[in-house]
């Protein structure tokens, strides 16, 4: 049997699992509060176990696109989806801050995997023009996982056990409620294998793909100069994609930029509940965040497109999407600082469309310069610097709105200390406002960083050039 439109039922199947990959993620953020007095875990708690989510996040980011490339898009994902499910089931085992650590960092090995093979099934499946729009609606999985996830998780973490079920919370003890979010949204994950391995294979490999459709895919790879093929191809070595210049430059720019994201997805929320008052419930005002993050993604890439079916290069065309969008940046130090919640919301909203149609085009510049049987290695690389400075942003803030702790330094604190110490204890307890104000110029920053350094002119053509 031929399926018309193969590709998209392909990405169909990405986007589930974008939409699961951001459902576990966002349990915890959705939960914190919750969370935190049922594990006596102070905000510095929460921040500590949110940087081991990211140190995990930035490891299996330098291997797992490593590992796409080597075992395929096919058995990549499936390993990378099935060990984060397993591990988000675990988390409902948690008693204290250090299982739960232990838990989020496995869960960080697992996810991290999920979008490097993303990227390469996008190289692999789709033309050029489509790319960045394939990428956007995959990423609209992440921010429509997000959007769910606390209408999915708060019920259940309120719902009444001890009077309904009792049975369940005899069986699960204190925290009954959340700990039954994290074993449902893990096992849901579980069942997603099953199509993905029965459906994914290469484009030429496939049972499943009619002929046009493959001329489509073949015609837009000889087009560009990349190979049509992927098996027996050798891909780049360490030394090469360490002195690719363009992977650098995109690292860089992910480090810059990606933090005012993370800020969205693990603080937010605690913003709304400690300095504008909104309760446990009442967070769930929290999806009209996401749904403008799916709104900026699918909008980043649908106008790169046009673009390049004007006749701009790829590359070139994301980079001036981009430019707008960090010209809209700057409105996020207004958020802090008006008194209306709807207010506040309305220019969240414009931020994060405007963050997210940025982080779109930056990752579909990856695709664009990057030979398909590289892609996983090189986004890999490139992503590693967003958890970096996502692990920063999570310490400053973490700083910015505590007082001195009243516990010993973990290690985190201890390390973070040590190169951050006097930064740290200058703004200690300023509240959220000092880094609404510096998300406002981040993206102005990369974007210059970007485009000084060339990055539009990089391609899979191009000579490697050391840095």
């Amino acid at each position: 049997m031929k399926v018309k439109g193969l590709r998209w039922w392909v990405l169909a199947l990405i986007f589930l699992a974008a939409v699961l990959n951001y459902v576990d993620r966002q349990t915890l953020s959705a939960l914190a509060p919750t969370i935190q007095h049922d594990l006596g875990m102070d905000d510095r708690d929460y921040a500590n176990i949110v940087n081991i989510f990211l140190i995990a996040y930035t490891l299996s980011y330098l291997v797992s696109g490593k590992l796409a490339d080597v075992l395929g898009t096919r058995i990549g994902m499936f390993i990378f989806v099935a060990w984060w499910s397993v591990s988000n089931m675990l988390t409902a085992a948690a008693h204290g801050m250090r299982s739960m650590s232990a838990y989020r960092f496995s869960l960080g090995l697992g996810e991290a995997g999920v979008w490097p093979a993303a990227s390469k099934a996008v190289s692999e499946w789709f033309p050029a023009r489509e790319r960045a729009l394939a990428i956007g609606l995959y990423t609209m999985g992440a921010t429509i996982g997000a959007t769910v996830a606390p209408y999915l998780v708060i019920p259940l973490a309120t719902f009444s056990y001890t009077k309904n079920l009792p049975f369940i919370a005899h069986a699960l003890g204190e925290g009954a409620g959340w700990r039954i979010a994290f074993l449902l949204t893990g096992a849901i994950g579980l069942v997603w294998l099953v199509p993905w391995f029965w459906l994914y294979r290469l484009p030429r490999q496939s049972r499943f793909i009619r002929e046009e459709e493959l001329r489509l895919i073949e015609g837009s790879e000889a087009k560009e100069g990349k190979e049509t093929a992927v098996a027996g191809e050798a891909s780049w070595t360490w030394k090469q994609v360490l002195t690719f210049r363009a992977t650098w430059l995109l690292l860089l720019g992910r480090l810059i930029t990606d933090p005012a994201w993370y800020f969205y997805q693990f603080w937010f929320p605690k913003y709304l509940h400690s300095e504008r008052g909104l309760s446990q419930e009442q967070l769930k005002i929290t999806w009209i965040v996401y749904a403008a993050a799916g709104v900026g993604s699918i909008l980043g890439g649908w106008l790169s497109g046009r673009l390049i079916q004007r006749g701009s290069a790829p590359a070139t065309s994301r980079m001036w999407i981009m430019l707008g969008c960090a010209c809209l940046m700057p409105v996020s130090f207004l958020i802090s600082r008006v008194e209306a919640i709807n207010t506040a919301m309305a220019l969240t909203i414009l931020v994060v469309i405007a963050a997210l149609a940025w982080l779109i085009n930056l990752s579909a510049i990856v695709v664009d310069v990057v030979p398909k049987h590289s892609v996983g290695t090189v986004f890999s690389v490139v992503a590693a610097g967003s958890t970096v400075g996502g692990i920063i942003m999570n310490t400053l803030v973490a700083t910015l709105v505590s007082g001195p702790s009243s516990k010993p330094a973990g290690f985190l604190d201890q390390t973070v200390n040590t190169v951050f110490g006097p930064l740290l204890q200058a703004v200690q307890g300023k509240g959220y406002e000092p880094w609404f104000l510096i998300m406002a110029f981040l993206y102005p920053l990369a974007w210059l960083m970007l485009w000084l350094g060339g990055v539009q002119r990089a391609g899979p053509s191009a000579t490697i050039k050391a840095c």
